[in-house]
Formats: structure tokens, sequence, C-alpha cells
């Protein structure tokens, strides 16, 4: 590990200022992504800004004008633990329940989670976030099991890693990011970008600038997360789905539909949650909507399995959220 400088944040307008004016600075919430990146050398920062004791970052509350704040430092484990919000967003107590490890739930936050890295193992292992060498993809000759099907044309094939975005994303929700300029939000679609460079990174975010909040709209749709896993144990699923449904009787009036672990940012099926519009749920237009989702759909040489995943885990959540047994 390189040698870094340490500082402590007491408030957020302290944590920006220590992050300008550094060449690579890096935020310490929970540290269970970013302290092993550097053990790895994946991270090399120069400064380390603790943002731990700004006690205005933890907590879940109801907002004034309706609806939920999250904040940043909430760990999982106070997420889940909070009652009232896990019974209205069954989508987002089930993607939070994912995450198997007693230790991360513990020391994890929502916005460590938010904010991981790839867990791409070229990139976990120095070969950088697009994994180029000569100007080709490693990825493409390589090992890709476990990468990218969708919003891979370009010279991305890593996936996003979050437990949480997917379902906030169906739901949304909306990021509160705090920087030089004040307050700024971000929708969770927004705040996402697959890189078109190593120079780019793929989160929307500012070296001076940190995730504060999670804010989730008012109302509380029929919202439902399915997950594929290998293993359940300490393990990243193979393929998600997040949905959310409002209703017009017994048919769809809007429907979001948000997939994880299949491209390398949260994947928004659009076409396939506009097209059951006017619909009731049932295993056929559940089953439609799931083929709608993975149109598109690039699999590289060792991970077409994925799209049948995807397509189960579409399913899934749309009957889970509509209460539909198969």
């Amino acid at each position: 590990m390189k040698s870094f400088e340490f500082a402590e944040a007491s408030n957020k307008e302290q944590a920006v200022r220590l992050l300008s004016g550094r060449s690579a600075p890096a935020i310490l919430a929970g540290g269970t992504d970013l302290l092993s990146l550097m053990k790895d050398d994946g991270a090399s920062p120069d400064c380390l800004v603790s943002i731990k004791k700004i006690d205005e970052l933890r907590g879940v509350a109801r907002r004034p004008e309706g609806g939920w704040r999250i904040g940043a430092l909430t760990t999982i484990r106070d997420l889940r633990r909070h009652s009232e919000l896990m019974e209205g967003f069954p989508s987002l107590a089930q993607a939070a329940e994912g995450i198997r490890s007693p230790q991360i739930q513990n020391m994890g936050t929502v916005g460590g989670d938010l904010c991981q890295r790839p867990r791409c193992w070229y990139f976990r292992n120095g070969f950088g976030l697009l994994a180029l060498q000569g100007g080709e993809s490693m990825v493409l000759k390589g090992d890709n099991r476990y990468h990218a099907i969708l919003g891979n044309d370009g010279p991305a094939y890593f996936v996003s890693p979050s437990s949480l975005a997917p379902a906030l994303q169906a739901l949304g929700a909306e990021i509160e990011i705090f920087g030089p300029d004040g307050v700024r939000k971000a929708a969770v679609a927004d705040f996402y970008r697959i890189p078109g460079s190593e120079e780019e990174r793929e989160h929307r975010l500012a070296a001076n600038e940190l995730v504060t909040a999670v804010l989730l709209p008012p109302g509380s749709p029929s919202n439902a997360t399915y997950e594929v896993r290998q293993k359940e144990a300490l393990d990243w699923p193979l393929a998600t789905a997040s949905v959310a449904l409002t209703w017009n009787g017994d048919r769809v009036e809007q429907a979001s539909i948000v997939m994880g672990h299949v491209a390398p940012v949260p994947w928004g099926a659009d076409r396939a949650a506009t097209g059951l519009k006017g619909k009731s749920l049932n295993s056929e237009t559940a089953g439609e909507a799931a083929e709608a989702a993975v149109e598109g759909a690039r699999p590289l040489s060792r991970n077409r399995y994925k799209v049948r995943l995807a397509k189960t885990a579409v399913r899934r959540a749309l009957l889970l959220a509509a209460g539909v047994e198969e």
C-alpha cells in the first residue's frame, strides 16, 4: 500500500474542502471496498478523507414534502432494521437482504454501495477499468463469464456491482450530492455512466463531491426485486431485476423495470416496461416483458447463459410485485 495523508471531516463542508485541490483524493465511509482496493493497488489515493463523524449523513427519515431520505452513511444493517421503510419498499428490502456478509452489513453504507467500484477481476488485478492491453480488450478473448451482456457495444464490459441501485432506480429515487457549489440532485439513472475511456469513471461524481443521501419520492408502488445467484453465500448475483408498478384497477398503469449485474450501469428496460401498460400481469405478459427486456443483448463468448437468467429475473420480479403465482 502506498503512503497517503489522512484527514477526518466533522461536517460535509469541511469534507469538500479537504477533497478539493488534491490530485487523487478518496472518501472513507465504511471502507469495505476502498481499503481492499488500496491493499491490492487498485486505488492509490494521495489523501483519505474520513466522513464517519458526520452524523447528519446517517439515518432514515420521512421528508416534509413526502417520501423518504436515507442518509449516505446509513449502514445496510440499519437500513434493513427500518421496518416501516422495508415494508413499504420490499424491492429495497430484498436487494439489501442479498448483501449476505454480516461484516459488510455492519460496516457497509448505502452511499458506499452506490459508489463501489466494479468487481471485474481484470480491474481488480490492475488492468484498468476497461482492461485494455495493446488497445484491445482482454475481456473479449479472456474469461468473461460474469461480464456484461447489455450496454457493451463500447469498450466497457464490466457490470455495475451495486445491490441497491437497480431497486432505487426503479422506484424513481434521486441521489443527493454535495460539492463546492452546494447541493445537487441526480436521478439514479443519471448518476451512472458507461465510460468510453480509461480517463472516465463509471459514476458522475467529481473528486471533490460526496454523496450525502438517497431521496425516495412519495408513494409506494407495487415493487419487488428478484436475484439469480450461484450460491446463497457471500457472492454477487449473476443477474437481478427490480420492478415498480402502479395500477388502474387490475391493469398496469405504469411500470419500471431495471436489471442489475448485466450491464456497466443499472439497465433500464424501458421498452419492456412500456409494453406492459394497460395489460393485466400474468405468466404470459410477464414472459413477454422478460423477452423484451433482453432485446439487443450481446453476450460474450462465455456468458450467454446470463441472457436466460436476466429473463428469469425480470419475469419473477414482475410476478412477485403483482402477487401472482407462476
